[in-house]
């Protein structure tokens, strides 16, 4: 008898074509730390490591929180047209890979991407349906606070930061879903209660 293919196995099918999620939100909001806990209750779905300009900051790794290129390279790939979307931010470049995206959902894979407002503005005429979240803080003034005790940045720069997240926060009623971050496993259970409520509407999918 043959076995029938494990689920994981069946949705990463040829013939199953992935879905991508789009999650944005301003910086200090903490969503690289609600998207740890979100990847260790659904490891099936996949991460889209973005190219950027920035150095890394103390723990970042090459390849797995970001592709870090100097500006050359950055400004070559857009030349070649390499970038799905691609932004200035925060005075540092950051795009992702159109070929690296395309790739996982066509074997299949479920894949989320970090980015910022300019960039889910630039994916939104080019996929449909992809499914979109913008992470919120509880309030402005714990945002504040948290910006502030990353202790990460200059004056200069939280300056620059706390302009642009007020700036972002203006961009959130043009995704689908808000998602408040008040407490990390709280907000990664509800984003992932999002997309399998999106896979069993069987919105979010991404067609050629």
């Amino acid at each position: 008898m043959t076995r029938a293919a494990p689920a994981a196995e069946r949705r990463a099918s040829p013939t199953s074509r992935g879905r991508l999620i789009v999650l944005s939100g301003p910086s200090g909001v903490g969503k690289d730390t609600v998207l740890r806990e979100l990847f260790r209750l659904a490891p099936r779905l996949r991460y889209s490591v973005s190219y950027t300009t920035r150095p890394p900051r103390p723990g970042e790794v090459n390849g797995v929180d970001y592709f870090f290129v100097d500006e050359a390279t950055f400004q070559a790939m857009v030349g070649r047209g390499e970038f799905l979307e691609h932004a200035l931010v925060h005075g540092q470049w950051k795009g992702t890979s159109e070929a690296q995206v395309r790739a996982s959902l066509e074997r299949g894979e479920d894949i989320v991407l970090k980015i910022d407002v300019q960039g889910a503005a630039a994916i939104r005429p080019r996929v449909r349906d992809a499914v979109y979240i913008f992470l919120l803080p509880p309030s402005l003034e714990e945002l504040r606070h948290r910006l502030e005790e990353r202790a990460t940045e200059t004056q200069e720069s939280l300056a620059l930061r706390w302009e642009n997240a007020q700036a972002e926060l203006a961009e959130q009623d043009r995704y689908d879903h808000r998602v408040v971050n008040d407490d990390v496993g709280r907000a990664a259970r509800r984003i992932l209660e999002i997309v399998e409520q999106g896979r069993v509407r069987g919105i979010g999918r991404v067609h050629p």
